[in-house]
């Protein structure tokens, strides 16, 4: 089974301005379906707090800084994002949160499937239901 990890990503340093960029199946492992961000995020807020059974994802904080909490049911690890220049891939069946946002924080989340609510598992009892029986 695959395990979430940071992934670096190219990064081309210019005294007018640094770029970095993302390829599908070079930089990350699955093709993009979908491309969604998170901002405006209130002080105290948490976002996620969802598992799901296909799709995997790609997060990176293209500004500002949070942290994205990942449950594989057994073990926690919070992987702390605050660069533009890499970010996390996590794939499908973890449990995910993000937390600690920071102001005028921005994240930016490549997803391997298009938005289907049977793809989401919502509570955390039948996420670790779900492990048992997969």
């Amino acid at each position: 089974m695959q395990k979430p990890e940071i992934i670096n990503l190219p990064k081309f340093e210019d005294p007018r301005g640094n770029l970095s960029f993302i390829e599908e199946f070079k930089h990350i492992p699955f093709k993009i379906e979908r491309v969604y961000w998170i901002y405006d995020v209130p002080g105290g807020q948490v976002r996620g707090g969802h598992a799901f059974k296909k799709q995997q994802e790609f997060i990176v904080a293209l500004s500002g800084s949070f942290d994205v909490v990942v449950d594989d049911g057994t073990i926690k690890q919070t992987f702390s994002l605050n660069r533009s220049y890499y970010g996390l891939y996590i794939p499908a069946g973890y449990w995910r949160q993000m937390q600690n946002f920071s102001t005028n924080s921005l994240a930016v989340v490549l997803s391997s499937t298009h938005y289907s609510e049977e793809d989401y598992i919502r509570d955390y009892k039948n996420f670790l239901e779900y492990l048992q029986v997969r």
